[in-house]
């Protein structure tokens, strides 16, 4: 299709959402879901265009408003942290744990590949940051690439980076879940050569300490966005009782809880990445500890306690509310 075609035909009603704003929650996900769609098929085939970006910056304030709405009641922050999102998370504990294999194989393929092939570290990494790290290695300051900018904007910028790239990885899955897939593969494959591009400088360990201290949270989350996308995009793969649209609208909301749920982890990551990663040389105990505590959080809060809260007796209802047990 035309781009002309494809504003033509949606132009009324991207007119209708900008100039007619709601705070009627089913009203809100009925049209974030269509903008994800418009939003993908702009991605596809007109990705440098302004439609894009207007699309996007749509889609963003709904995004905004949702997030803004959670903010706004204590309780509710309460109970969709403490309950609704656990019980969410456990819904879908074989799809995180999916994702979570086919992530790591793609790492272990990316490593792979780069230890039987010298160019295959620049194809995926790009000779730019090879070189830079190469010669930062020569300077004997292999990590130097987390000490050249001021840690305030460094901050900023890194959050606002994370949190775009677990967006795009959520509204991809719209796609019936193979653009989420993509990028996961993408991602695995990236990191996969990375990692072993500094083991095979001998620098495997000192790497793990330097960057995993913000890359444990950082990964992990952006699997978990990855399984957000495919929650979506199984919804319409898998409709079951329900309609497409209505199945549909259901997955995004859920994809979409689980990703407003990651952009406090996104931002602390980008805080360690910021103002701790820059300190290469802190004690080893510090950086293992805060590798340790990364790590537990995200097998508690994301494993272990939604098991917990299930069997307490808290359950969602078919409308995804809470359901407290008799005795809470």
């Amino acid at each position: 299709m035309r781009e002309s075609s494809f504003i033509k035909r949606n132009l009324d009603r991207w007119k209708k959402i900008r100039e007619e704003p709601t705070e009627d929650p089913d009203e809100m996900a009925e049209r974030f879901t269509s903008l994800l769609d418009d939003l993908a098929y702009a991605k596809t085939f007109y990705s440098h265009s302004k439609v894009t970006h207007y699309i996007n910056g749509m889609a963003s304030g709904i995004f905004q408003r949702i997030y803004r709405n959670h903010k706004g009641d204590k309780g509710r922050i309460r109970n969709f942290f403490c309950y609704i999102l656990p019980l969410l998370i456990r819904k879908h504990h074989r799809l995180f744990l999916f994702s979570f294999c086919y992530f790591l194989l793609f790492c272990i393929i990316g490593a792979f590949s780069a230890a039987h092939d010298e160019t295959f570290v620049r194809g995926v990494l790009g000779d730019g940051y090879v070189n830079m790290t190469e010669e930062n290695i020569s300077n004997g300051d292999p990590f130097g690439v987390y000490k050249g900018e001021n840690e305030w904007q460094m901050w900023i910028r890194i959050a606002y980076n994370n949190i775009q790239v677990s967006m795009f990885c959520f509204v991809m899955g719209i796609a019936f879940s193979v653009g989420t897939l993509w990028i996961l593969f993408r991602n695995g494959i990236m990191l996969g050569s990375f990692q072993y591009f500094f083991f095979a400088k001998g620098l495997g360990w000192p790497s793990v300490l330097v960057i995993w201290i913000h890359g444990t949270l950082e990964i992990s989350s952006i699997i978990i966005a990855g399984t957000a996308g495919m929650i979506m995009g199984n919804s319409l793969l898998f409709p079951g009782t329900h309609t497409r649209r209505e199945s549909l609208k259901r997955g995004a909301m859920e994809g979409l809880k689980i990703i407003v749920a990651l952009v406090p982890i996104f931002i602390v990551a980008a805080f360690l990445e910021s103002f701790v990663t820059r300190h290469t040389s802190m004690p080893i105990a510090l950086s293992i500890s805060i590798l340790v505590l990364s790590a537990a959080f995200i097998v508690w809060y994301f494993v272990i306690y939604p098991i917990k809260v299930q069997q307490k007796g808290y359950r969602l209802d078919m409308e995804g509310k809470l359901l407290k047990p008799a005795a809470a």
